[in-house]
Formats: structure tokens, C-alpha cells, sequence
């Protein structure tokens, strides 16, 4: 592991998302609670939160964080679920891992619980979307997939 035990400590924020693509069958489905295993945003949203808490249990190397706040909203398209994770802590190191992490195993939990639907869904576009705190500072995706502001 990188020893951050020098950093100075400060808040730190990360934003990532993911898009479950699917047949807009399945999207109404999820939206009219169709499901067999059950509410597929309520569990998608409990498991992102609960895999941000564990991200250093599951990244070697990743430091354990005390998260101050972690949010992940679900958005229902035509045919796709976009999930949004938001990771807060304060601390000496980022928390870029533990919002993609949410974003990841809600997205995986979204496909868990619809596969009986559709076997041909996509998980596509996991991605860090905005990180705020720390030495590199603030970073944003913009709409032509490039960073504005310090860091990467």
C-alpha cells in the first residue's frame, strides 16, 4: 500500500456512474415493480452502499475509509438503467474506488435480479464522473469524455 500517513488530511468527494443497457421490456418491468426477485432499485441501491463500505475487502491495496456519506440513485431510461454513486469522506486519500465500486455492484445487482429477463443485458460505461479534495483537486468529466481542472 502507498503510505499516506504524511497527506494532510481533507473532504473528499467522488462521483461515478454506470448504464445497464436492456430491452425496454425489462426497463418497464423494473419501473412497474415486475420483477420476481422484488424492487430491483431499492436492492441495486442497498448493495451499491454496502460495496462502497467494503471496497478496501475487495481492492487489494485500496486503504480503509471511514465514508462520511454514500448515495447511489438510480435512473430508468428507455432501454437502460443509468446508476449514479456519490462517496464522501475525510481523510488522506480519495475516494475515487469506493464510488466506482458502488457503481459497479449496484449495476451487477441491477443484471442479478433481471438476467431471468434478459440474458443480453450490458453493463457499459462504468466511470469515474467527478472527484473534488486532495493534492490533484478537482476533476469533471465533460461531455467530450476529458478532464477540466487539476488531476486525473
Amino acid at each position: 500500500m502507498v503510505d499516506v500517513g504524511e497527506k494532510m488530511g481533507s473532504v473528499r468527494m467522488a462521483v461515478a456512474s454506470a448504464v445497464v443497457r436492456t430491452r425496454p421490456d425489462v426497463v418497464a418491468a423494473i419501473r412497474d415493480g415486475g420483477v420476481a426477485k422484488g424492487d430491483v432499485l431499492a436492492v441495486a441501491r442497498v448493495a451499491g452502499i454496502m460495496a462502497a463500505k467494503r471496497t478496501s475487502d475487495l481492492i487489494p491495496l485500496c486503504h480503509p475509509l471511514q465514508l462520511t456519506s454514500v448515495s447511489v440513485d438510480l435512473e430508468i431510461g428507455g432501454d437502460h438503467v443509468t446508476v449514479r454513486a456519490e462517496a464522501r469522506c475525510s481523510g488522506p486519500t480519495g475516494v475515487e474506488m469506493e464510488a466506482l465500486t458502488a457503481a459497479s455492484v449496484a449495476a451487477l445487482t441491477v443484471y442479478d435480479m433481471c438476467k431471468a429477463l434478459d440474458r443480453n443485458m450490458k453493463i457499459t460505461d462504468l466511470r469515474l464522473d467527478e472527484k473534488d479534495g486532495g493534492r490533484s483537486g478537482h476533476f469533471r468529466r465533460d461531455a467530450t469524455n476529458t478532464a477540466e481542472g487539476g488531476g486525473s
